[in-house]
């Protein structure tokens, strides 16, 4: 689908195949409202749906997407906080049991963090990658003779690591981690692959799921 008719045309068939009937679906998401155990941190990256990577029902997850899908840290110094507010109400208000960073493969935002193609004045994406700039230098540090597809597949996982850190700075969230109400994954999508990876924290690696 490329233009609004054919998203109108593909709406009406949502409606036909989902909302008819007294036993639609989305008949009993509007009487109990949502309760999704899950809160998913995904990236824009229009190819990366985590609903239908994962193939979930509407109301199962608790979707926060925005660039590389990264987490910042708690902080009230700014005046928006779109994330920060996202993740408050899928905790505080949803009660989620499981929150998942999931990063992906050919992540546009990694990429331009680790190849300076991040413009420098006057650009959101550039104060907003900077949140990852810790997995650039440790890419930068640790892996500077490696190929650019590895440095990147690296940078783009140890970028989850640095979200998964900013989460436990949210005293809400690592109230119910240390409590066992809470727990932190870290996946990241192969999307050469077709295959899902999961952060080990026990060896440090992301492996297959």
């Amino acid at each position: 689908m490329s233009s609004p008719r054919q998203l109108i045309e593909g709406f009406k068939r949502f409606r036909e195949q989902s909302l008819a009937g007294d036993d639609a679906q989305f008949h009993t998401l509007v009487q109990l409202g949502q309760t999704p155990s899950t809160l998913v941190v995904a990236c824009c990256d229009s190819r990366v749906d985590p609903a239908l990577i994962l193939d979930c029902a509407p109301g199962d997850l608790f979707v926060i997407r925005n660039v590389a899908n990264l987490v910042p840290p708690a902080e009230n110094q700014g005046h928006y906080h779109g994330t920060s507010a996202a993740l408050e109400f899928g905790v505080r208000n949803l009660g989620v049991q499981h929150i998942i960073v999931l990063g992906h493969a050919q992540c546009g935002g990694i990429h331009a963090l680790l190849e300076g193609g991040v413009p420098k004045d006057e650009s959101f994406i550039a104060e907003w990658m900077g949140i990852a700039d810790i997995a650039r230098k440790h890419v930068e540090l640790e892996h500077a003779g490696a190929d650019s597809k590895a440095r990147h597949r690296i940078c783009e996982q140890r970028a989850i690591l640095v979200s998964l850190d900013n989460l436990m700075t949210f005293s809400w969230i690592r109230d119910r981690v240390e409590q066992g109400t809470l727990a932190l994954h870290g996946w990241y999508f192969d999307i050469e692959q077709g295959e899902l990876l999961g952060y080990n924290p026990i060896n440090r690696q992301f492996e297959t799921l």
